[in-house]
């Protein structure tokens, strides 16, 4: 009976677990090119777009963001290098000014 329990418990909270592997997150932003501002300040999320919306990116960006300014979508890139496989978009935004 315990064991049972034990499982029962163990499998439930790899399904949440499971549900969250798959959210955006903060990584590195990708560096500036030439002719790109290099003193911006920039943000950057991993996310699958399979798995979560624009909106949702746009939100975990404005997060990281300070409060007075505004996550402006700058690039995306499909790089593996800061972002893992099943969240293989790197998406780098710039925080502007309001």
């Amino acid at each position: 009976m315990r064991i049972a329990r034990a499982l029962v418990v163990s499998a439930a909270i790899s399904v949440l677990a499971g549900c969250s592997a798959l959210a955006p997150y903060p990584t590195f932003p990708r560096a500036a090119a030439l002719g790109e501002n290099a003193t911006a300040l920039r943000v950057a999320i991993c996310y699958n777009t399979l798995a979560s919306t624009l909106d949702e990116v746009q939100v975990a960006a404005q997060q990281e963001c300070p409060s007075d300014m505004t996550a402006t979508p700058f690039d995306t890139d499909w790089y593996l290098q800061y972002c893992p496989l099943l969240l293989p978009a790197r998406a780098t935004f710039y925080c502007v000014a309001k």
